[in-house]
C-alpha cells in the first residue's frame, strides 16, 4: 500500500506492507487525513513523543471505514464510518485502538470528519477536564487561530463561558476569531495585550488560560490570570524555554497544568475519548462544534499540503484525501 514515510531522503510517498490488526486494534481504510503542526516537524525528522525518525509512517489524524477487526476489538463493525487519531495515519490503511476512535456522524463527509479527532480530544481535555471551566467563567485561548485553538473557543462557549478571548499574531486571522466564539480578539505580540485582558475582566484577569504558545508569553499569562486561576499548557509555539516569574506565580496562586498526549497511556487516551462522547458529542453531531477546511489536497500532492502549512497563512484545517 502507499504511505507517506520519513526516509533518509526526507518525507516521501512509498510502498509498504499493509498492516494487520491485533488485540484491540481496528484496521482502517483511510479516506481523508487532517494535517497537524506536529506532523510538520516530523516531516523534517523531528521526534514527537516516541514517534518519528527514519522509517516512520507519518500522520496522526484520519477518517475512513473499518476494514478489519482485531480479535479483541469492540464497539464497531466492518464497514462502519469512523474517525480517530493515532500514528501512521498518512497511508491507505492504518491501525487504531478501538477506544481511540469516534463514529463519524452521518451528516459529515470524510474530509470534514478528518478535521475533528485531535482538536476534540485535545481541547475538551484542556478546557473542560484539566482546565475545569465552569459556566459563567472567563477564558483566554493563546494561539486561537490554529485548528485546535478554534475548537477550544467553541467548546468554551458551548460550555457556558461568559467571556472568550482568543489570540492571534496575524491580523487577518485575528479578524475572523469572532466567527468561532471569541468575544475579544487580541494580538499576543503586542506588549499591551495583558492590559486589554484586564480591562475586559474588570481588572481581575481570566479564570482560565489555555496556552499553546508558552515561551515568550509565559510571564504575561501569569499577569493576565486572576488570583487562584488556572493555566493549562498544551504547546510551545513560542519556545520551550523562557524566563518565568515564580514570585508572580505564587502571589496569584495560579494552578499551572501541563498536558500532552505524548506521555499518556492508551487507557488514559481512551478515557479522554469517552469524555468527549459523553459530554459534547451531541454538539458535534448537530454541527455546533466544527472546523473550517482551508484547503484539500489529493494524497499524491501531500508535499504541497505541507508547504501550504509551513507558509502559515491558513485558517482551519488542511486535509489530504486518498
Amino acid at each position: 500500500m502507499k504511505a507517506y514515510v520519513y526516509s533518509a531522503n526526507g518525507a516521501e510517498i512509498t510502498e509498504i506492507a499493509k498492516p494487520s490488526p491485533k488485540g484491540t486494534q481496528v484496521l482502517v481504510k483511510v479516506h481523508a487525513c487532517g494535517l497537524n503542526r506536529a506532523d510538520l516537524g516530523m516531516t523534517k525528522g523531528h521526534v514527537h513523543g516516541a514517534a518519528g525518525g527514519v522509517g516512520t509512517v507519518l500522520g496522526m489524524e484520519w477518517a475512513g471505514e473499518v476494514a478489519e477487526l482485531g480479535p479483541d476489538a469492540k464497539g464497531v463493525k466492518v464497514g462502519d464510518k469512523i474517525m480517530g487519531s493515532g500514528g501512521a495515519a498518512f497511508a491507505e490503511y492504518t491501525l487504531a485502538d478501538h477506544g481511540r476512535l469516534f463514529r463519524a456522524p452521518s451528516n459529515m463527509n470524510f474530509e470534514e470528519a478528518a478535521t475533528l479527532p485531535v482538536a476534540l480530544a485535545t481541547m475538551h481535555n484542556a478546557v473542560v477536564t484539566s482546565g475545569a471551566l465552569q459556566k459563567g467563567q472567563t477564558v483566554l485561548i493563546q494561539g486561537a487561530s490554529s485548528g485546535v485553538g478554534l475548537m477550544a473557543m467553541q467548546i468554551a462557549k458551548f460550555k457556558g463561558a461568559k467571556l472568550v478571548i482568543g489570540s492571534s499574531t496575524d491580523a487577518t486571522r485575528r479578524g475572523r476569531l469572532k466567527e468561532f466564539g471569541a468575544d475579544l480578539a487580541i494580538d499576543s505580540s503586542d506588549p499591551g495585550w495583558v492590559d486589554e485582558v484586564l480591562k475586559a475582566t474588570n481588572g481581575e484577569g481570566v479564570d482560565l488560560i489555555v496556552d499553546q504558545v508558552s515561551g515568550k508569553v509565559a510571564n504575561q499569562n501569569l499577569a493576565a490570570t486572576k488570583v487562584k486561576g488556572r493555566i493549562v499548557n498544551v504547546g510551545r509555539l513560542g519556545g520551550t524555554h523562557a524566563d518565568f516569574n515564580f514570585d508572580l506565580h505564587a502571589a496569584r496562586r495560579i494552578n499551572y497544568i501541563g498536558v500532552t498526549f505524548r506521555t499518556r497511556t492508551i487507557e488514559e487516551v481512551r478515557e479522554i475519548f469517552d469524555e468527549v462522547r459523553k459530554d459534547i458529542w451531541g454538539a458535534v453531531e448537530s454541527r455546533k462544534l466544527q472546523l473550517p477546511i482551508d484547503k484539500v489536497y489529493p494524497f499524491a500532492e501531500i508535499g504541497r499540503a505541507f508547504e501550504h502549512m509551513e507558509a502559515n497563512k491558513h485558517l482551519g484545517k488542511i486535509v489530504v484525501t486518498l
